[in-house]
C-alpha cells in the first residue's frame, strides 16, 4: 500500500471572514475524502480584513455597505447566500449572529499562542463558531477566554497573553509577510509554499488540487 503523501497547507484567514469559515469547512471535507491519499499539516495563519477597526467595532451592515459600495438590501442578500453556502459544508451561520464586526488582533495572538501547543486549528474553529454561529464579540477577552477553556487550553496562561503584548510581534510579522506576498483577500490556501487557492471554494476544488499534487509526487 502506498503511504499517504505529506502536504503542507497554510490557511491564511481572518476570524470575521465568512468565506474563511466556508473555506476551512470545505478544505477539511476534502481532506476527509483524501484520507489515506494525503497526510496534511494545516497551519493557521493570520490576516486582518480591518486592521484599523476601533475597539467598539462597527455595525456589520453599515460596514459592508460602505466598504463594497452596496445597499443594505444587497448586503443582506449576500449574507443569505453565505448562510446557504455554509449549510452546504456543515457550517452554521446564525441569523442573529454577526451584527457587528470587530478588531481581531488579540484573537490572532491567542491562535498563535495555541499553535505553540498544537491547538491552533481547534481554537480557530471555536472562534469562528463564536462569531458566526453564536454572534459573540471576538474582541472581548472574556469571550476569547471562554473559547480557550472550551478547547481545553490553560485559561490563566491565555489571560496572561491577553493582558500583555505577548506574540504581538510574531503576529505582525506574519501579517506583513502575507501582505508582502501579495495576499489581499482571504481565505488564501497555500499548498507546499507554492500553490495558491483563494476563496471559499467547494470541497471538490480542494480535493482535485490536492489529489493532483499527490499523484504528481508519486
Amino acid at each position: 500500500m502506498t503511504a499517504p503523501h505529506p502536504i503542507k497547507i497554510d490557511f491564511v484567514s481572518d476570524i470575521v471572514c465568512p468565506w474563511c469559515a466556508i473555506g476551512l469547512a470545505s478544505l477539511e471535507t476534502a481532506l476527509q475524502r483524501l484520507d489515506g491519499v494525503v497526510q496534511a499539516e494545516v497551519q493557521v495563519q493570520p490576516f486582518q480584513l480591518n486592521p484599523d477597526m476601533a475597539p467598539e467595532g462597527e455595525d456589520i451592515i453599515e460596514h459592508l455597505a460602505r466598504k463594497y459600495g452596496m445597499t443594505a438590501e444587497q448586503v443582506r442578500s449576500n449574507q443569505a447566500a453565505i448562510r446557504q453556502r455554509g449549510a452546504e459544508v456543515g457550517f452554521a451561520f446564525s441569523l442573529e449572529g454577526r451584527s457587528r464586526t470587530w478588531n481581531t488582533f488579540d484573537a490572532h495572538r491567542l491562535v498563535h499562542w495555541a499553535s505553540l501547543q498544537g491547538q491552533a486549528l481547534a481554537l480557530k474553529h471555536a472562534l469562528l463558531t463564536a462569531y458566526f454561529t453564536e454572534g459573540r464579540n471576538v474582541a472581548d477577552h472574556s469571550v476569547l477566554l471562554d473559547k480557550v477553556a472550551a478547547v481545553g487550553l490553560d485559561v490563566a496562561a491565555a489571560r496572561a497573553v491577553l493582558d500583555s503584548d505577548a506574540h504581538a510581534a510574531a503576529v505582525r510579522e506574519r501579517l506583513d509577510f502575507y501582505r508582502g506576498q501579495g495576499i489581499g483577500s482571504v481565505p488564501s490556501i497555500i499548498i507546499n509554499d507554492r500553490h495558491l487557492i483563494q476563496g471559499g471554494q467547494p470541497p471538490e476544488v480542494f480535493e482535485q488540487a490536492l489529489r493532483k499534487l499527490a499523484t504528481a509526487a508519486d
